[in-house]
């Protein structure tokens, strides 16, 4: 059966970073001190299409009015799939999808993106030849 996971709005689904059980100098941690920490670090896997707009044209419109539904605008997202972010670890949702684990992460709680510009780049280029 194929599936996919399809991320909605603002939110970004997050592949965590192998966090490491000891410290440089080679002391295990305990459980407890990972999950004190309040930030983490993942690989963006998949982005949602970004925040939803109001359509200008019907802001003059009466609310109870009935027309024909256009198509949404959404405002897109700075996170792009295969960067890397860090993010606040409270505002992140675990979920496990056919084995594997990810993270869903509201755009907000990025705090910072790490971009590979060479990936970018060709990226950009893909995109502008479509």
């Amino acid at each position: 059966m194929n599936r996919e996971l399809i991320v909605v709005g603002d939110r970004v689904l997050l592949q965590p970073d192998n966090e490491q059980d000891k410290t440089n100098a080679g002391l295990y941690l305990p459980q407890g001190v990972k999950e004190k920490e309040k930030i983490q670090s993942g690989r963006i896997v998949k982005t949602g299409p970004g925040i939803p707009m109001p359509d200008p044209q019907s802001m003059n419109e009466e609310p109870w009015k009935v027309t024909d539904k256009k198509d949404t605008k959404y405002f897109p997202l700075q996170a792009n799939e295969n960067d890397h972010a860090i993010f606040l670890r409270n505002a992140a949702i675990e979920i496990e999808f056919e084995g594997t684990v990810y993270l869903i992460v509201p755009h907000s709680a990025i705090l910072v993106i790490i971009r590979d510009k060479i990936n970018h780049m060709i990226k950009e280029m893909i995109e502008k030849e479509d």
